[in-house]
């Protein structure tokens, strides 16, 4: 299962995705264990933050990044710096 990164987000993907609408999630720098019910796509607004999958694959996601995960996908979050991100879930 890939995590698909989309850096930087052009705005007119923003626009078209309708992205500033949607809800907002925070978190300060902390770690914590992931599982994805369902597929979630999330605009970064601010923060960095390392993914690491069950299968081993790292990623960096950070401000300005269009991030897709999967449903099904177990990960492993380290917020690196204070997160703030628009996200919407399902297809």
């Amino acid at each position: 299962m890939k995590v698909l990164i989309k850096s930087p987000c052009s705005a007119s993907l923003i626009i078209q995705y309708g992205i500033k609408n949607w809800p907002i999630w925070e978190r300060e720098p902390c770690n914590f264990s992931w599982i994805y019910r369902e597929k979630e796509i999330c605009y970064i607004i601010e923060g960095e933050a390392k993914i690491k999958t069950e299968a081993g694959e790292s990623y960096l996601i950070k401000s300005g990044d269009l991030v897709e995960f999967p449903e099904g996908l177990s990960c492993e979050w380290q917020i690196i710096k204070s997160f703030k991100k628009h996200f919407r879930l399902g297809e």
